[in-house]
């Protein structure tokens, strides 16, 4: 698939999202206030303001509410294979996942610093794909600092450990994760050179 094969993809993706959002509009949202009493067993591995210490633990500050409620629900139907997070959402209902995903959503994510060797190249192709190998700019699903987008469910990048991006590049890549609408992101994934992944994880984790 080309790189405007995937465009396409992503347009018709955005206005079938647009069009759900008329129907949904009127859903129940998520109480950022009860997600934080729910919140204490995550503050062990995400930190207690939702930034994490450990780069292999992804920040959760300002990820964005659905896509976070979205990704508990994939762990407790194991759409999602972790050892860690599938036991801790087997109990939540979805009023849980709504709640907890309203609070980390409430946060700031802090920021870190990106490597200076690497940054650059992932700006460019972070900001510009590359259209030779069918690799389209990032920031067209998670904007151009890194934001996201909350109704279509793309997370906000900015600020995210590079360690835990490359996995998560890599799991797409292979095939280990596989959720995420119309498979865009193992596409691009596979496309990507380890030199890519790094770069464009180590201009994430300094991006904010």
């Amino acid at each position: 698939m080309g790189l405007m094969a995937i465009m396409k993809r992503l347009w018709i993706l955005a206005a079938t999202i647009s069009g759900a959002l008329a129907s949904t509009a009127g859903g129940a949202a998520g109480n950022p206030e009860t997600g934080a009493t729910k919140a204490v067993v995550c503050q062990a591995c995400h930190g207690a303001n939702g930034n994490s210490v450990n780069p292999e633990w992804p920040s959760l500050a300002g990820l964005g509410a659905d896509y976070i409620a979205e990704q508990l629900k994939n762990f407790k139907e194991s759409k999602r294979n972790n050892p860690v997070m599938m036991p801790n959402a087997t109990a939540l209902s979805p009023e849980d996942m709504a709640d907890l995903g309203a609070y980390f959503d409430s946060l700031v994510n802090t920021g870190l610093e990106a490597d200076p060797s690497y940054w650059q190249a992932g700006q460019k192709l972070y900001r510009a794909g590359d259209s030779a190998r069918g690799i389209p700019a990032c920031m067209a699903c998670h904007g151009p600092t890194g934001f996201g987008n909350e109704p279509a469910k793309f997370p906000a990048l900015r600020g995210q450990h590079s360690v835990y991006v490359v996995k998560q590049l890599n799991d797409y890549a292979s095939g280990a994760r596989g959720t995420g609408p119309n498979g865009i992101m193992q596409t691009i994934a596979k496309r990507l050179s380890p030199d890519d992944i790094r770069n464009v994880a180590s201009y994430l984790q300094g991006l904010r």
